[in-house]
């Protein structure tokens, strides 16, 4: 790390070589497939349990595509929620899997500067509506918000999936703002460009 590159996080980093098997497992796969580690996943490892729950959580809620919300949609959620609560890790990083997932090198971007204004179709302006709000006024999210997702064509796990992702990751947003972790640099060039083979 140069003397220019921020510390991954304001917390102990643990030792690579010294984490518990599942977790070195996991961390590998990842490496391998993006061709770097997230700083998030070396932040939250100096605390096995947690991290370990933290993406339990995290493959629940994302690794999944339905019929009222794709996985491209579960990270346009991110995005927008992550940007209402001033997170440039998670936007930066969510952008990134979010350009991948809905293979739109422009429309993360659009959704992280104003979501209101982004080309999506009426029912993913309702599901961004509800879980902005739901980020940063959680009190004013009633039934009839839950109504007007229903209504929009989420079944009551889409629904369900919109309040726990934007939950979740405000957490994520929190402790990303806590320990001041850094987006990776390879993260702001994920999905603009098609992949070379």
């Amino acid at each position: 790390m140069s003397a220019d590159t921020p510390p991954i996080s304001l917390f102990p980093v643990a030792d690579p070589a010294a984490l518990p098997a599942d977790l070195a497992e996991r961390y590998a796969d990842v490496q391998e497939r993006s061709g770097f580690l997230p700083n998030v996943f070396a932040a939250l490892a100096w605390r096995p349990e947690e991290a370990r729950a933290f993406f339990a959580m995290h493959d629940a809620l994302m690794d999944k595509d339905t019929p009222g919300l794709s996985n491209g949609e579960r990270e346009l959620i991110v995005v927008a929620t992550s940007a209402a609560n001033d997170c440039a890790y998670c936007v930066v990083a969510h952008g990134a899997i979010a350009r991948i997932r809905t293979r739109d090198p422009l429309l993360a971007d659009l959704v992280a500067v104003d979501w209101r204004k982004a080309p999506l179709d009426e029912r993913m302006h309702t599901v961004l509506d509800v879980a902005v709000r739901l980020a940063t006024d959680p009190a004013a999210v009633t039934a009839a918000d839950l109504g007007r997702l229903r209504a929009a064509g989420l079944s009551d796990d889409d629904v369900w999936d919109v309040g726990a992702i934007t939950a979740f990751f405000a957490l994520s947003n929190r402790l990303a703002h806590f320990a001041a972790i850094p987006p990776n640099p390879e993260f702001h060039l994920l999905g603009r460009l098609p992949r070379e083979r």
